[in-house]
Order: structure tokens, then C-alpha cells, then sequence
């Protein structure tokens, strides 16, 4: 991954795509997916090519522990200090 850090806080409403480029010629860079996160006024475009598959299936399995933790948050008590 180059370097580039975002920030972006996730909403209910916040919408996913995939989009599949399978080969769009040797001009235009060839074959890659494009994994799209946001929706309103920030948006966030992960670019696979072929040979990163394992990246893509590291990030999804980070994002179900994550939701697994977010989970875990509403099954506590809220404290309040």
C-alpha cells in the first residue's frame, strides 16, 4: 500500500461496492478491482490488482473482528463517569 492516511467515520448509512475492471487494454493499466467504501461527501477507493487477493481477505477478516468487538460494546452497560 502506498502511503496515505484517512480518517473517515463510519455511519449507519454508509453504502459498499465492488467494481471489476477485467481488462481494459494494456493503455489503461489492465485488469483490477476497485472496493468502495462511503456514500455523501467522502468516499474511499481501495484499487486490487491480481496477486493481492490475500489482502483484500486479511481486511475483510479485520473488519468482522472489528464488528465483533462493536458487537461486544452493546451487550455492556454504558458507564457513565
Amino acid at each position: 500500500m502506498n502511503d496515505l492516511t484517512i480518517t473517515a467515520h463510519l455511519e449507519p448509512d454508509t453504502r459498499t461496492r465492488v467494481a471489476c475492471f477485467p481488462d481494459m487494454g494494456a493503455d489503461s493499466g489492465g485488469r483490477f478491482v476497485t472496493l468502495r467504501i462511503g456514500g455523501g461527501s467522502v468516499e474511499i477507493a481501495l484499487i486490487a490488482i491480481p496477486g493481492t487477493a490475500e489482502v483484500l481477505r486479511a481486511l475483510a477478516t479485520a473488519a468482522s473482528e472489528a464488528a465483533g468487538e462493536l458487537d461486544s460494546m452493546t451487550a455492556l452497560p454504558e458507564v457513565i463517569a
